[in-house]
Parts: C-alpha cells; structure tokens; sequence
C-alpha cells in the first residue's frame, strides 16, 4: 500500500537531498581521488545521482513492484521531460520578465534574476518530477 501524498512527497524531497549528496560525493571522487577529467566526472556523478533517485523512489518512495525495464525507461523520459520544463521555466523567467534585470542584496550574498529564475525553475521541477512519477513512472 502507497503512503499518503503528503508523506510520498517528504519521501521524495528526502531523496532529492540524498541524490544531491550522492552526485556531488562521486564528482569528487572522481575527480580529485581518481584524477578523471571534471566533464567525465561529472557525468559519472549524475549517472549515480540517477540510479540512486530511481532506485528510492521505486523502491522507498512509491512501493513500485512493476517491471523494472518499464518503469527505468518512464522514468528516464520523465527527467528529461521535466528537466525541460525546468530549462523552458529558467530561460523565460530570465529573459522575459523583469528577472532578467533584478539583483537582490539579502545580507552578505547577492541574488541575480537568472538565481531567482533557477530557484522557481527547482521548484517546478520537484513538482512535476513528483506527480510524474507518482502517476506514470511508478504507477500501479
């Protein structure tokens, strides 16, 4: 049985800051253990970072028994659907509105509207990326 919506999505939030420890953990290591070229070791960092998020979220998140095969190739398609929505959020937001021109002084840190722009884009992101798994990737 699927926990309620409210606990599906603290679940899932809960793995987006383990998928982010999980990358940035492998990008180091590979860089600065094991030598690997920055690109190369960041691409093995997001390799990792989504095998993890799928992992969880199949397993932790939505209690999916589905096929594995199926399920990996929805997933996949839902990243990169709702990394577009993202970047289309981002890049409207940024040069569209009056973001594009906005900094904000909040104490010692500066914030552009391209910031602002990347923060709602995140938000967007999470949001879509959790109704999209909850209703088509893991669906039962």
């Amino acid at each position: 049985m699927s926990p309620l919506p409210t606990l599906q999505f603290l679940r899932f939030l809960t793995v987006g800051v383990i998928n982010t420890l999980v990358t940035l953990i492998v990008i180091v290591l590979c860089k600065s253990v094991l030598g690997l070229n920055p690109y190369l070791s960041n691409l093995a960092g997001y390799v990792a970072g989504v095998i993890n998020s799928f992992i969880w979220n199949k397993t932790w998140v939505f209690h999916s028994e589905g096929r594995i095969t199926s399920e990996a190739a929805r997933f996949l398609l839902g990243w990169g659907l709702c990394y577009s929505l993202q970047l289309l959020a981002v890049w409207a937001l940024s040069t569209h509105t009056p973001l594009s021109s906005t900094l904000l002084d909040i104490g010692p840190f500066t914030v552009s509207g391209y910031g602002i722009a990347t923060i709602i884009g995140m938000a967007i992101y999470t949001a879509a990326n959790f109704i999209y798994n909850r209703t088509i990737a893991f669906r039962h």
